[in-house]
């Protein structure tokens, strides 16, 4: 009986064995043969490499943006339509009212509805992409649903067994570039943590904690401006002030906005003080083949599968009429190519981080439905919308707007008290109060849509910039290269011109002295062409100097990325050294800690106590490189962590916590020659070295706590350490979900300003939160020696062989062969698919 038990039990377990591989594996992409896919009007070829990364060939555009919407709703529908439901705040209909507060968020920006905007708006020719690649998406969901989409749906049916993705359309798609712009949004945070901090700190001391670009030290993008001469008026006025009175008494819903901020989802990962990004190009009088070279690694928040999404675009036969072949890293769920290079240029991204968002504190009368504008009572623009929750009750909100923008104060929950204790300081009339709008140039609609295919079939500078001029957001720094020789930069996007102040504090909304006049010409934004360095860098520095005549933000990366990456440059230069490809990967991963340089003498004359001596040691030959194996990078990172949450985060409101970033070296590297400074004083210590002693102690307590207590088996990378998690399901909170879709922890060097920008935040440990995202270095001599690497793989489905393919060798710094002519991809081609007209 026993033994019948015993065999039953193991036919179960082998049923439920199989069944659970054919759940996973029922959803992996076909990649061989033929497929009828209704729309295709012309057979289509897509090859695979053994990465699984598709190269689509089509006689005409509308076959290839359709196959494109095929092959990635193949690989990538649940993070399509994951994404899609978050542009539009419609999370609560797939998750439930866990998610209402960011779909109130997220409608009253209104994304879907600039969206809908930009396709009403869009050419006859740019819409036709948009629809046909619509058209590719809807063609696999006609024969693919539930878990034959996804492993996520058979996930999301235990709690949402009702749910069904609906068809896509072009909206969907271009509603991803508004999420694009929100986590590339500049100094919105800032803004808000100067009014906070200038409730409680002097604006000395506010100055001390926002330090300038070190102009002195660190370079900027352009260094011979193209622009000739701006109107006077874009000069803008940086004396204006917020009023103190309604900072104070808006105090509160700042801190509350500032939370509500860090809980919205960012689709492009986790976003922080370090989102980035690296690319410089060197022209061919630098390097060994005599023709340009450009690198490009966005920062961004790691994410399962990768935020980017390798694949090439060809027409069969290249013409006016079908004028594509590109390859690249572009986004699941958006048409074309958006970082990478055709048969003529090639390109690459860095976020300018212009200041495109302001805070207005306005005078409400939320029973009248009015704001006061200049003594007059004006209606806010009022609308209803119904929020559909799965396994509840629709929820309506109203969503309020001022001509300026939305509020985005007082919306859910926590959020909906309205600080009303300023009646006597900025004296709202009766029945009013106090709120927070929002103005932002991504909720005007734009041009962005159509930017991707000028982009991608430009064919020299001038039809590069023209595809510029139509990228209005985000504002990035744009590098450029051609099969010509030619090297260039370009800035594009709106960038606002201010009536009054600087964008670093909300100004009173009350009045239209505040507030925007335009926008800056395009011909008014930095650009340079062939300069006589023959390089050009661009890593979130400032792009112009302070005497550029147009205002761009006073919040640009501190450069120290800027500056360790043209030092490399120009050393290989001055040392008379042709660059190749390989150098231009080794700077990408180039480890120089910036603050370690410049801090570590300090802590070598300081006195810690004896037992941290040993620890102390290692700092004394450590070539200041946070290396995945280094003993003293751990240690002084220990240190740098404790140091800013002893001497800095006691005197901050606990929000202002430093993370760590690079104003934070600014910040303390600029405190480091003043021994008696009060920032250094509490109770315990009252002078630099006394601090610095006591940092490096507490550094050996957890250093000793987390690795043991033999300094030299300490290692960075056992601190330093990456999970990649997916966006959607990764941090659920059941365990069994997160092992099935989460990957990692890898161990890896770099850290926060650092070229190899793994970055950490300080309040929260040593795990990383944003990274280069891809690598690219792209030989305009022979587009089939450049090189790429993401950071997961090709696939969006747990368990596929290409799911994570790529994160060991995107750890280690390796990278792949880019196969971009026909006879190269047919050399890399490992499976080849193609679809057929529907009979």
């Amino acid at each position: 009986m026993l033994l019948w038990i015993l065999v039953a039990l193991l036919v179960i377990g082998l049923i439920g064995a199989g069944l659970a591989f054919w759940t996973v594996q029922r959803s992996f992409p076909t990649t061989e043969g033929t497929i009828e896919v209704p729309g295709v009007e012309n057979e289509v070829t897509v090859t695979r490499d053994a990465q699984g990364i598709p190269q689509i060939t089509a006689a005409t555009p509308h076959d290839l943006f359709l196959a494109q919407g095929y092959v990635q709703a193949q690989d990538r529908f649940w993070e399509m339509d994951f994404r899609r439901h978050v542009t539009s705040g419609r999370l609560s209909e797939m998750f439930g009212e866990s998610q209402v507060g960011t779909d109130t968020f997220i409608r009253t920006l209104g994304w879907r509805a600039v969206a809908e905007q930009e396709v009403e708006a869009l050419d006859d020719t740019s819409r036709a992409y948009y629809e046909a690649y619509a058209d590719g998406v809807n063609a696999y969901l006609d024969s693919h649903s539930g878990a034959d989409a996804s492993l996520e749906y058979a996930v999301l049916g235990f709690q949402n067994s009702d749910y069904s993705p609906e068809p896509w359309t072009p909206a969907d798609s271009i509603a991803w570039l508004k999420a694009m712009a929100w986590d590339l949004r500049s100094n919105l945070e800032q803004e808000i943590d100067r009014s906070i901090l200038s409730t409680t700190l002097s604006s000395n001391q506010i100055s001390k904690l926002f330090p300038t670009y070190p102009y002195d030290t660190n370079p900027t993008i352009v260094t011979e401006p193209s622009v000739q001469s701006v109107a006077p008026h874009t000069k803008q006025n940086p004396d204006a002030a917020a009023d103190p009175a309604a900072l104070d008494s808006v105090a509160p819903q700042l801190e509350q906005l500032s939370e509500l901020l860090h809980g919205m989802p960012t689709l492009l990962g986790e976003a922080g003080s370090d989102i980035g990004s690296n690319s410089w190009v060197v022209s061919g009088k630098h390097t060994a083949t005599g023709e340009p070279l450009l690198a490009n690694d966005p920062h961004l928040g790691p994410a399962m599968p990768s935020v980017w999404y390798q694949m090439g675009l060809h027409c069969s036969t290249v013409s006016e009429e079908c004028p594509f072949d590109v390859a690249g890293f572009t986004f699941s769920g958006l048409p074309g190519v958006v970082i990478g290079h055709n048969q003529q240029i090639a390109w690459g991204f860095t976020n300018l981080g212009p200041d495109v968002a302001d805070l207005y504190i306005e005078k409400v009368d939320t029973q009248e439905a009015t704001y006061r504008l200049d003594g007059k009572d004006l209606p806010l623009d009022v609308r209803t919308e119904t929020i559909s929750v799965a396994g509840g009750d629709d929820v309506e909100v109203t969503i309020r707007s001022t001509k300026r923008g939305p509020i985005v104060s007082g919306l859910t929950g926590d959020y909906t008290t309205i600080a009303n204790d300023a009646a006597d300081h900025v004296d709202p009339a009766e029945g009013e109060s106090l709120a927070v709008s929002l103005q932002w140039t991504a909720l005007t609609p734009g041009n962005t849509p159509r930017a991707i295919f000028a982009m991608n079939s430009a064919t020299d500078w001038d039809s590069f910039r023209g595809a510029a001029k139509l990228f209005d957001v985000p504002s990035q720094n744009l590098i450029y290269a051609d099969t010509e020789g030619n090297i260039g930069y370009q800035a594009p996007g709106l960038v606002p011109v201010r009536k009054a102040g600087n964008g670093t504090k909300p100004l009173p909304g009350w009045t239209s002295d505040n507030g925007w006049s335009g926008f800056l010409d395009f011909d008014q934004l930095p650009s340079e062409y062939n300069p006589a360095s023959g390089y050009i860098v661009t890593a979130n520095n400032a792009a112009v100097g302070p005497e550029y005549p147009a205002f761009i933000t006073t919040d640009w990366d501190a450069g120290y990325r800027a500056e360790r990456i043209t030092e490399r440059l120009t050393d290989l230069i001055d040392d008379g050294t042709l660059i190749t490809s390989e150098d231009m990967s080794a700077i990408q991963a180039d480890n120089h800690n910036a603050i370690a340089e410049i801090l570590v003498p300090y802590l070598l004359d300081a006195t810690p106590s004896e037992h941290t001596l040993e620890a102390r040691a290692l700092l004394e030959d450590w070539d200041y490189s946070d290396d995945v194996d280094s003993a003293a990078s751990a240690y002084f990172n220990i240190v740098w962590k404790n140091l800013l949450a002893e001497v800095f985060a006691p005197k901050l409101p606990e929000s202002q916590a430093p993370q760590g970033s690079a104003r934070w070296f600014q910040v303390v590297s600029n405190l480091l020659p003043l021994s008696q400074s009060a920032w250094w004083g509490d109770d315990d210590v009252t002078t630099r070295d006394e601090a610095l002693a006591r940092a490096m102690d507490s550094a050996w307590d957890e250093a000793v706590e987390l690795m043991g207590d033999d300094p030299h088996a300490w290692e960075w990378g056992d601190l330093h350490t990456l999970t990649v998690r997916n966006a959607s399901l990764g941090e659920s909170g059941i365990g069994v979900i997160e092992k099935i879709f989460n990957r990692g922890p890898y161990s890896v060097g770099g850290g926060s300003s650092i070229v190899n920008a793994n970055g950490w935040d300080a309040t929260q440990g040593y795990e990383v939160n944003w990274v280069p995202s891809m690598r690219q270095v792209i030989d305009l001599s022979d587009f089939d020696s450049s090189t790429w690497i993401n950071l997961t793989g090709a696939s969006g489905h747990a368990f596929h062989p290409n799911y994570v393919d790529q994160t060991t060798l995107w750890a280690e710094h390796k990278t792949l062969r880019w196969a971009f002519t026909a006879d190269a991809r047919a050399d890399a081609a490992e499976h080849t698919l193609v679809l057929t007209p529907a009979r």
